[in-house]
């Protein structure tokens, strides 16, 4: 493997697991009130740019890892703004040992 191929998959890594944690706590607790919509409007926007740019450059690397994170991102971002009794019900879809009764 070059150098080129494994700082990109170190990339990958990096990339798609910075977002794991945050969608994995907003399932867990349900709680988002200190996600900024912006941030994320701009990130999700970011992402799916750069997914495009990887698409019309052929480069399936640059495509895949960013529409992994467009879609971790997007995630958090509909959690954050639907409401708190639609996004429990997605919690408990998705992690059905943890109770996610809205408070």
């Amino acid at each position: 493997m070059d150098i080129a191929t494994a700082v990109g998959w170190l990339a990958t890594a990096a990339s798609v697991t910075s977002f794991v944690p945050q969608a994995w706590k907003i399932i867990k607790t349900g709680e988002t009130e200190d996600i900024s919509v912006g941030m994320y409007c701009l990130t999700v926007a970011g992402f799916m740019l750069w997914a495009g740019y990887g698409a019309l450059l052929g480069a399936w690397p640059l495509l895949a890892t960013n529409t992994i994170c467009a879609t971790l991102s997007a995630f958090i971002l509909f959690m954050t703004v639907a409401p708190r009794a639609r996004t429990k019900r997605i919690a408990a879809a998705l992690d059905p040992d943890e109770d996610h009764t809205p408070r």
